[in-house]
């Protein structure tokens, strides 16, 4: 008996520390969700390896072959070690089929310049329709925004860690050519 308590312990203390490795989000992003994919009648849970949102063009309850428009997931699930000037920035993240964005959510971030760069929409909106092949580059094909460059660099290399970890793991390569 003692030996089956140690091992439930051991156990125990084994997911509780795997479970510290995420950074926890929103946990309820249907608001998010939509944004990122308004044409879509359902989600997933949040489930997978990686961790990501399905989205579906129809209910798969009603109909299980119901088309994939694409998939969502959160940067801090695939880049967890990629932090701007003062913590990790929670971004959600929606790309379709062929490896196209549909858009980013920055859910929240503790940045103390977060408010003119990366809470903007208009750092949000430069990656709707980006490729996943693209560069991602800040001040080449995503604009700079002076006084939040850690800010602004950090997220957007969790944006395209993830986005293109997200493509390995889902997409064909001929999907995503240009």
């Amino acid at each position: 008996m003692k030996r089956l308590l140690v091992v439930v312990f051991l156990v125990t203390c084994s997911a509780l520390a795997l479970a510290a490795d995420r950074i926890y989000t929103n946990p309820n992003p249907a608001d998010a969700l939509r944004k990122l994919f308004p044409d879509a009648a359902m989600f997933s849970s949040l489930e997978g390896t990686p961790l990501h949102f399905t989205a579906y063009r129809e209910d798969v309850k009603k109909n299980p072959n119901a088309q994939v428009l694409g998939y969502a997931f959160w940067v801090t699930d695939l880049s967890p070690k990629e932090f701007g000037y003062h913590g990790p920035i929670h971004t959600l993240v929606g790309m379709d089929l062929a490896g196209i964005l549909r858009g980013v959510v920055v859910d929240f971030d503790s940045e103390p310049y977060g408010y003119f760069s990366v809470e903007t929409p208009q750092f949000a909106a430069q990656f709707k329709g980006k490729s996943i092949r693209d560069r991602f580059v800040v001040g080449a094909d995503v604009d700079a925004i002076s006084r939040a460059s850690i800010s602004t660099a950090s997220a957007t290399r969790g944006i395209r860690d993830a986005s293109r970890a997200m493509a390995r793991a889902f997409l064909s390569p001929d999907a995503v050519k240009k």
